[in-house]
């Protein structure tokens, strides 16, 4: 399920834009850049274990000059849905600083069942804060410190980060460590660079940029919760389309290895205004 979170709150592509304070959170980011007019992006996914459909995502977002803001809406679907009911509502808002975001207020809620809390991250001064209502019984043993906190992002500007290429490095777009920090759970997403490669989907096909995204674990797990080397050991493939010319790469797909089979996240329809 954490893949899904990551990768819908991408779409996490979410995106799945860019979030790195700036250069503020993410090493080796990019220099900041005048920021772009206004731009709006809606994506559709569809997320899949083997054939089996078990996931629906919903991602829209709206950069302006200054400002950035974004929804992302994940619900289980299909055989998912017989077994397991989730619907998890996220928006951020932020700041825009040339291809990087500065997020001021994340929330997620999850609408299904009994399972009605509302996870709520502002950022003052760069440090993540949690506001949880109601409180989880644990915040993570040991919790996550306001030194670890300090610089993270919220997921879905995280995934934004490195589609915009706050990471990009040396012309390469999937660079550096993105940090993370989802109201309990702090981590990095490691990004390794992995060439282009041709993609079709039902929204886009061409040449997209591959990117591995490197689950590490830091600090906010319960005990016995936290990720196995196991876990971790695979990394989320995400392929990144260019749009406007180049300018922003949104995903298309997202795969991830996991013990039932592998896991995959397809745009079926994308817009951009």
């Amino acid at each position: 399920m954490r893949f899904f979170m990551l990768t819908g709150a991408a779409a996490a592509a979410l995106l799945l834009g860019g979030a790195a304070a700036g250069a503020r959170g993410v090493s080796g980011a990019a220099g900041a850049v005048e920021a772009r007019p206004t731009a709006t992006v809606n994506v559709r996914y569809t997320g899949s274990v083997m054939i089996f459909n078990v996931a629906d995502i919903h991602v829209a977002s709206r950069f302006e000059p200054e400002v950035y803001r974004a929804t992302a809406r994940f619900r289980t679907a299909g055989l998912a849905s017989l077994f397991s009911s989730t619907d998890i509502e996220a928006n951020v808002s932020g700041y825009r600083n040339g291809r990087g975001l500065v997020p001021w207020r994340y929330q997620h809620r999850n609408h299904a069942g009994s399972r009605n809390r509302l996870v709520e991250v502002n950022f003052p001064n760069g440090v993540a804060e949690p506001n949880i209502n109601p409180p989880f019984g644990s915040m993570g043993d040991p919790p996550a410190s306001p030194e670890e906190r300090a610089g993270a992002m919220d997921p879905i500007s995280a995934l934004f980060s490195i589609a915009l290429g706050a990471t990009a490095t040396n012309g390469e777009l999937c660079r550096g460590r993105a940090p993370v920090f989802d109201g309990r759970a702090r981590y990095n997403l490691r990004l390794e660079p992995g060439g282009t490669e041709r993609v079709r989907t039902r929204a886009w096909s061409g040449d997209a940029v591959v990117c591995r995204a490197f689950y590490e674990p830091v600090a906010g797990y319960e005990e016995g919760k936290r990720p196995t080397d196991a876990d971790i050991a695979q990394p989320i493939v995400m392929w990144l389309a260019p749009i406007n010319g180049g300018e922003m790469h949104f995903p298309v797909r997202f795969r991830a290895n996991a013990a039932y089979g592998g896991a995959t996240i397809e745009a079926r329809s994308m817009t951009v205004e």
